[in-house]
């Protein structure tokens, strides 16, 4: 009985997930498994994914049937006390388990998150800077999801996740942020503030009709009671439309989040406007950069593209 059980959701993206795979597998913690769920594929994800290692455990679904149906999939089949999600397209440091599972012993937490760092088709840094530390994260998850990357960093003990249920296949824009919020409802988590998950931006995760962000953000509001801050889905919105290179549809969320009382996005929607970044990576340079969390981040990436390269020649 492996003591994490990693699910990985995967459709049409055999060379993304190769490199994924290689960042899981590569973990200082060995006693995992992986479960990665190929959500009716029509190229080589399953044969890839496969051949990995004898620890990797390929569940295909026939038919397409979203990243949350299949993350439910993997959590079903997982036999670990905890469980982690890596989506098929993002990397971890070697480092990540490890030090979330030591951080969650030593504060008692049932879950934990780490910091992260976005990057390009070539691993280069695009942005990053720490994340909230866990009071903050707990206090603001009524209003907005404030864990970084998504699904590919919070780590779970499997009978919390049994309690509170698993990502709603409903959702397609805010199912992880729905999680995190009834698993915060079970206690706080713990965190480790180093920038262990990479998030991959490639025009594979290129959002062209965010809308479904601030709807679903409505929907939330209203399952849990809670003061959603709806000014700042429509600042994503629009973010995800301008990486889209839409100029026109960010103006209108940005117009949005002008008549709900965010007077800073007028600033936002006259650089929508005009600038030149929109839709290319430039656009992070408007996204923060720590310069010393950065360089945490880039000393693993570069040692684990060292690594490919050896495993290539």
């Amino acid at each position: 009985m492996p003591l994490v059980s990693v699910v990985v959701p995967s459709y049409n993206r055999a060379a993304l997930l190769k490199r994924t795979l290689r960042a899981i597998l590569a973990q200082q913690f060995t006693d995992l498994e992986v479960l990665v769920v190929d959500d009716g594929s029509t190229d080589d994800t399953g044969t890839i994914a496969a051949a990995a290692d004898p620890r990797v455990m390929v569940i295909r679904h026939q038919q397409p049937a979203g990243v949350s149906a299949a993350r439910n999939r993997g959590i079903a089949a997982a036999r670990g006390e905890w469980i982690a999600f890596c989506d098929d397209d993002d990397l971890w440091s070697p480092h990540k388990l490890i030090r979330q599972l030591k951080a969650a012993e030593q504060t008692g937490a049932d879950w934990a998150y780490a910091g992260d760092v976005n990057v390009d088709e070539h691993l280069q840094v695009l942005s990053g800077g720490p994340p909230l530390d866990p009071e903050a994260v707990v206090a603001l998850m009524p209003r907005w999801n404030p864990l970084p990357s998504g699904g590919s960093n919070v780590l779970v003990r499997s009978r919390v996740l049994a309690a509170v249920g698993g990502f709603d296949p409903r959702l397609r824009r805010t199912e992880d942020w729905d999680l995190w919020i009834r698993i915060a409802r079970t206690g706080p988590p713990a965190w480790v503030r180093e920038p262990l998950v990479a998030y991959r931006f490639h025009g594979g995760n290129v959002v062209t009709d965010p809308g479904g962000m601030v709807e679903e953000a409505r929907c939330l509001a209203e399952r849990y009671d809670i003061p959603v801050d709806l000014t700042a889905m429509q600042r994503r919105a629009a973010w995800a439309a301008l990486r889209a290179g839409r100029r026109l549809l960010a103006l209108g969320y940005y117009a949005r989040a002008v008549a709900g009382g965010d007077l800073r996005s007028l600033g936002r929607a006259a650089v929508a406007a005009i600038h030149p970044a929109v839709g290319t990576d430039q656009l992070f340079r408007f996204a923060g950069r720590d310069a010393d969390w950065v360089a945490q981040a880039e000393r693993w990436l570069e040692a684990f593209a060292k690594g490919e390269e050896r495993s290539n020649s």
